[in-house]
């Protein structure tokens, strides 16, 4: 028997606290994350300074924020890994090394847009 989901007021302060609680997390247990985190601390105001509008501002900004994301996700991929085994398989480390291309992507991705906007 399903029991019924969470609606309403009741599911959106469940959500924010699984959010809340995966920040923590990340933080907590990636070494990556922390230095993306700080890298955006820099990153972010120094995007909302140097923009000269708001689109300038939104593409100096939010490529910082993908990289957050990403590695989020690239965290839960490997975290899903390991927890199903930690022997080495084939697919296991292809996962992990898609995971760790889509951050190294997102970073040029970053790099690329602040030299287009700035230069």
């Amino acid at each position: 028997m399903d029991r019924p989901k969470p609606q309403g007021l009741t599911r959106l302060f469940r959500a924010l606290d699984s959010s809340r609680k995966g920040f923590a997390g990340a933080y907590r247990e990636e070494a990556a994350f922390r230095q993306e985190l700080w890298l955006a601390v820099v990153v972010i105001p120094l995007g909302l300074y140097l923009g000269k509008n708001g689109i300038e501002r939104a593409l100096l900004v939010a490529p910082m924020l993908l990289v957050l994301v990403v590695e989020l996700l690239n965290s839960a991929i490997e975290a899903t890994v390991d927890r199903i085994g930690l022997e080495r398989h084939v697919l296991s480390g292809l996962a992990k090394d898609l995971g760790s291309a889509a951050v190294l992507l997102s970073l040029v991705w970053l790099v690329v847009t602040w030299l287009l906007v700035l230069l």
